[in-house]
């Protein structure tokens, strides 16, 4: 890595410890530095965390949460120790194994020929997603180009993305953003609302390696349903400014 893109991979995790090690294992093959966030994991995750950063210091980090803080909260800890080490993009990878470590390079090399654009995964799945999960995300989908009065963002949800650090960081740091499963939605769309230019990137995704879904059914899409609805009326004061944007020019 040049030092004009230097990137971290910041892992959130909360009790992956079957499944993170082969995550780590992926990313360090393909020469990125790890950050792991544990979300308030168990003693036996915990202790597999310290492991794998015992076994290549400076390489491997554990960013240690004392109590849960949802995913939300463990990724923008990450974000913000990332910019503080000096790095100047953080790819994001779940810890359970659903994504594609082998789609890496494409992801790296996307960054690296556009250091200022927002690098979105976009799921391509196999036959292991969840029916219900798959439908609710249309619902998602179009929210979310309402919301950007575009469909620059193919797949909002997607956990596995690299982001151009100084201003994600400026963000999170500047306005309330939703620390659990509604994190990755709102994120996406408030870095295209501050005129980020994205690249959505294909990659497979199944579900997931160690058979643990942190996402609740109920709680979650509340959450998520409200941070649509914040979204909205955000979108109609920006109305005008995202339409500018859409003008050819």
């Amino acid at each position: 890595m040049s030092a004009v893109n230097r990137t971290l991979a910041v892992v959130p995790v909360y009790n992956h410890g079957a499944a993170v090690g082969a995550v780590v294992q992926g990313l360090r093959a393909h020469g990125l530095p790890v950050l792991l966030v544990d979300d308030g994991s168990a003693a036996d995750c915990a202790a597999v965390l310290d492991a794998l950063a015992a076994a290549e210091p400076g390489q491997i980090r554990v960013e240690r949460l004392p109590v849960n803080q949802g995913k939300g909260g463990a990724m923008m800890a990450g974000l913000r120790r990332a910019l503080a080490l000096g790095y100047s993009h953080a790819l994001q990878i779940d810890a359970d194994g659903q994504h594609d470590g082998s789609d890496v390079p494409r992801f790296l090399a996307l960054s690296k020929a556009h250091p200022s654009h927002f690098i979105c995964g976009c799921p391509v799945y196999d036959d292991t997603v969840p029916r219900a999960r798959l439908y609710g995300r249309y619902a998602t989908h179009i929210w979310v180009w309402i919301n950007t009065l575009s469909m620059q963002l193919r797949d909002s949800m997607c956990g596995f993305r690299v982001y151009p650090l100084a201003p994600t960081v400026a963000l999170i740091d500047s306005v309330s953003i939703g620390r659990r499963m509604d994190f990755d939605v709102e994120i996406a769309v408030r870095l295209l609302w501050r005129g980020l230019p994205v690249i959505n990137q294909p990659t497979r995704v199944s579900y997931p390696s160690d058979g643990i879904s942190h996402f609740r059914a109920l709680h979650d899409n509340l959450l998520i349903s409200w941070m649509h609805t914040r979204l909205f009326f955000g979108m109609l004061a920006r109305a005008p400014m995202l339409l500018w944007r859409r003008l050819p020019r």
